[in-house]
């Protein structure tokens, strides 16, 4: 019998996905189940490359399934030495390496919960997970020890030259004994050091409804060579960039230290990868750095996620690197539930569209008595899941063909004198000036309209009078008359989440002293 990994067409996706035939692309059943070995061990034999990781400083480190295999087996001996046990928590904050791969499949295959954190937090970013999560040990760099140095109860383990003699005593095989159903992963979404998302908390069968998101997100098939180039410290670089392909056996591309767009761009032609999935920020950069005509690529499958690409750049994509641009979409909590289905030569994608959902989901655009809206109208996306209808916090409407668009955070929109505008699409629209390179908008307090736009501009050229009416004029001529921003700030850059994301609640936290003066 056929595979799923062997359709590529929608049709076939609506046709043959059921619960059951993705349990049929892995070795364990509901009974017994590991990630660590349908990800690494399953893929062993042979010299098969797992991981290419593309270092900032322009180096590459090659990582075999074998090699890791071995290293994450004596990963597990060494934390059971250490005394841990199944359900204790290991939090990781290394950059993808050897020593980041082998640490997270390791405590896996020990039984452990493995917890990922962002190399870049500072102290208060640590403790505040630390002390939520608990772990037994904190496994991470020299640097980021020091910076960890304090945290009661933990034992930290420094990734150097000394642990991997340590762990050259242990056996390179390890018996996995995992049940589906034992918590595997705590994911925390990002936020700011001192905001607190929950961990969302994932159980060693959360791979098998991941396969949803690879297969019709990503489209990712064996054979595939596939870059992802988003942290592994949250949900997209973890998933979707790692988890969901290695455990389809595909070779993948990771990105280690400070982001630089040509790096990536090098990276893309030198390990001739055929498909990616990135943040819109990502291809955003790409977009600016200039240095996007100076390599070949062999993209056949592309994806994107985190937030709505602005006209500009899906142009340059499409452009670039000469195939459809696909959105993802999903949240940590629940997943992914809309997209375009890359790959499938059946399926038409469609500009700015989030677009269907994958099979056997349901979604819907609501308004806020619960009731569907027409085509057309904005209301909040939700999902009927457990019985019940789940809402995303995220607005969106749907067209006549059920292709689905992002309209903005629940608490995004704008409401200027009776009139709801998007945010998101503000933003799109002033990206749409040669000049601008990134756009923020929010809503502000007005003594007339109850709210008008403010647009932050991080601009090519200097800002003045001038350049400001340029953007409202753009921007009333591509929405409406009054949907504009009445006013623009040029800033030298915007507030980013960890993720990458534009932080538009940072920018209305800001404003809020402002307001009320």
């Amino acid at each position: 019998m056929k595979k799923l990994t062997d359709y590529t067409l929608f049709a076939d996706a609506q046709k043959h996905c059921t619960p059951e035939r993705l349990w049929d692309l892995f070795d364990g059943d509901r009974a017994s189940f590991n990630i660590a070995h349908e990800c690494v061990d399953r893929h062993a034999a042979g010299d098969k490359i797992a991981v290419v990781v593309a270092h900032a400083d322009g180096s590459e480190e090659v990582i075999s399934f074998r090699n890791l295999s071995r290293m994450s087996s004596r990963f597990a001996h060494l934390l059971a030495a250490r005394g841990i046990r199944r359900g204790d928590r290991v939090a990781v904050m290394l950059e993808p390496s050897l020593a980041f791969y082998a640490a997270i499949f390791g405590a896996i295959k020990a039984g452990a919960i493995v917890v990922p954190l962002f190399t870049l937090f500072g102290p208060d970013g640590i403790r505040l997970r630390v002390e939520d999560c608990r772990p037994k040990i904190l496994i991470t760099n020299a640097e980021k020890a020091q910076v960890s140095a304090g945290t009661d109860g933990v034992e930290v383990l420094i990734a150097d030259e000394g642990l991997a003699a340590a762990l050259s005593a242990f056996p390179d095989r390890y018996q996995v004994s995992t049940a589906a159903d034992d918590d595997a992963i705590f994911q925390y979404t990002s936020g700011t050091t001192r905001e607190l998302p929950a961990a969302v908390r994932h159980k060693q069968r959360a791979l098998v409804t991941l396969m949803l998101a690879a297969l019709y997100g990503t489209g990712i098939r064996p054979g595939d060579r596939f870059f992802c180039p988003s942290s592994p410290a949250w949900g997209h670089g973890l998933w979707h960039g790692t988890l969901a392909p290695l455990a389809l056996g595909v070779t993948i591309g990771a990105y280690s230290g400070r982001f630089d767009a040509a790096r990536l761009l090098k990276a893309l032609q030198r390990g001739r990868f055929n498909n990616i999935s990135a943040a819109a920020t990502h291809f955003r950069m790409m977009r600016n750095c200039g240095a996007a005509d100076q390599y070949r690529y062999y993209l056949e499958k592309l994806s994107y996620t985190g937030e709505p690409m602005d006209g500009e750049t899906e142009d340059f994509v499409k452009k670039t690197f000469g195939c459809p641009v696909c959105s993802m979409y999903g949240t940590t909590e629940i997943g992914v539930i809309l997209v375009n289905y890359p790959g499938a030569q059946d399926f038409q994608v469609r500009h700015g569209s989030l677009g269907k959902p994958i099979p056997g989901g349901r979604v819907e655009v609501q308004d806020p008595e619960g009731r569907p809206c027409p085509p057309g109208v904005v209301g909040e996306l939700k999902l009927w899941r457990g019985g019940a209808w789940v809402a995303t916090k995220d607005l969106g409407r749907v067209d006549g063909d059920g292709y689905f668009y992002h309209a903005g955070r629940a608490d995004d929109v704008i409401i200027s004198a009776g009139w709801t505008m998007s945010a998101v699409e503000i933003e799109d629209a002033v990206l749409k000036h040669p000049d601008v390179q990134e756009a923020a908008a929010i809503g502000v307090a007005d003594a007339l309209r109850g709210q008008v736009v403010k647009a932050f501009v991080v601009a090519r050229r200097e800002g003045s009078e001038a350049f400001t009416r340029e953007i409202q004029e753009l921007v009333r001529s591509r929405l409406s008359q009054h949907e504009y921003p009445r006013h623009v700030v040029f800033v030298a850059d915007l507030p980013k989440t960890p993720a990458g994301k534009v932080h538009r609640k940072l920018l209305r936290d800001r404003e809020q002293p402002t307001a009320n003066a």
